[in-house]
């Protein structure tokens, strides 16, 4: 698909970026327990920087959103 987000590499940042300040929110507002989601969302961005496999990217691909 032309001018794809999820081609140009540009839809996982943004949903990562949504997810830390969505957690941050919700730990702020509701409880500090949120945080831990914060903490697996950068522990997925470092390990699909080492690896080149993101799980975001597996379950994009598994509801429909192509390459």
């Amino acid at each position: 698909m032309e001018g794809d987000k999820y081609e140009d590499g540009k839809l996982h940042p943004h949903h990562c970026g949504s997810f830390i300040l969505i957690s941050l929110a919700l730990a702020h507002f509701i409880s500090p327990r949120w945080l831990w989601f914060t903490v697996f969302v950068g522990a997925n961005l470092l390990q699909s920087g080492i690896t080149k496999w993101c799980l975001m990217e597996s379950i994009l691909s598994r509801i429909g959103v192509e390459k």
